[in-house]
Formats: structure tokens, sequence, C-alpha cells
């Protein structure tokens, strides 16, 4: 039976309550996650996220272990979040299915605009980066865009039920293609800082599903 490693003193000066070590753990992710959404996980130095916290650089080895535990940490809080988000948009039983998803990409329009399209998708930023991240990343990042992929398909089989979309669609194969050119249309909209290019992607996929 393995035994557990043995405790080591972490750098730094720790929290004096618990309850301190929590807020300030969560408010390095958030801030992880702005920074990260902009420029990417090589460009952004542990400097940058402890200064918009006001944590002294020792003090961060007390939240995590290292960058890569961060990273990880990150990618976690991030699929959460978006989870929550494609549940409360593919869920709608107030809207058909395919008005959902039209109703998903309008509240992702929205938030890009919001932040003046400096901001992206953490898992596809992470993604194109892949060659320069550790390997442990490669598995998370797949295993959550296969989650997005089954939470779509799901909508889009209660589209054909409703007659919505042809019987012979491939719901499985057009949620995988979705979220392909999604990812392709966000880079391309922070580049153009414009909707426009998440605007044809949706014409184009919409347009695709009723092909027989």
């Amino acid at each position: 039976m393995d035994t557990p490693a043995p405790l080591t003193r972490k750098r730094g000066r720790p929290p004096k309550r618990p309850e301190e070590s929590f807020e300030t753990r969560e408010l390095l992710l958030r801030a992880g996650l702005e920074v990260l959404t902009e420029k990417g996980f090589a460009a952004t130095g542990i400097d940058e996220v402890l200064k918009r916290v006001g944590v002294p650089k020792g003090s961060f080895y007390h939240y995590f272990d290292s960058k890569e535990a961060f990273g990880a940490a990150l990618i976690e809080r991030y699929a959460s979040y978006f989870a929550r988000k494609l549940e409360r948009h593919f869920r709608d039983s107030s809207m058909t299915p395919l008005e959902r998803i039209t109703a998903f990409v309008d509240d992702a329009q929205a938030g890009m605009a919001r932040h003046d399209f400096r901001r992206g998708c953490l898992i596809g930023n992470l993604g194109q980066e892949m060659a320069a991240l550790p390997e442990s990343y490669r598995g998370r990042l797949s295993a959550v865009f296969d989650d997005w992929e089954q939470r779509l398909a799901r909508c889009l089989e209660a589209a054909q039920k409703l007659g919505q979309i042809p019987g012979t669609v491939d719901c499985a194969q057009q949620a995988s293609f979705f979220w392909i050119g999604w990812e392709g249309a966000v880079l391309r909209a922070k580049l153009e800082r414009s909707a426009k290019p998440l605007e044809i992607f949706a014409n184009g996929f919409f347009a695709g599903l009723q092909r027989p």
C-alpha cells in the first residue's frame, strides 16, 4: 500500500484564517480566468495575476503547488462555469431546441462585445497553446470539449424529435462540428474585434442542419 508523501512547509506568509485562505484562492482563480481568456497561458506571468489580487508572490504557493496546478484549477473552474451556462440555455423549456442554441450564440456574442472582444474561451485558448503546455492538460481539455459536444448533441436530438431538423442529421457529428468551428470563430472575432465571424459561422451551421 502506498503511503502519503510527507508534508512540507510552503513558502511565504500563511493566511491568518481558513476563510481568508479560501477567499484569496477564489480571487486568484477569478483573476486568472480574466487574464488567461485575454492573453493565454504562456503569455501570462504569475506576477500579473498576483498584482490584480494584491497577494505577495511567496504566498502563491499556499494556494497552488505550481503554475501547472493553477492552470489545472482554472480549467476545472471554467469548465464548471461553462457547463452551467450551456445547461441554462440548452434546457430552457420556454424555447424550442434551435432557439436555445441561437440564444447561446447571442449570449456569447454579447459577452465578447462587453469586453471589446479582448476575451475569448479559456479552453480554446489553451488548446491552441497545447504544444507549450504541460501534457497533463491535454486530457483535461479534451474531456471539456467532449462534455460540451454531448450537451449540444442532446439539444439537437430534441430538435429532431420536434421536426426542426431532418432525422438524417448525425447529431453527435454536428455537435462536434459546431465546437470545432465555434472556437475558430471566437479566435477570428478576437482578431477582428467584431461579432461578424460568430454570426457567419452560426448562420452556416444552422443552414447546414437543414440540408437533407
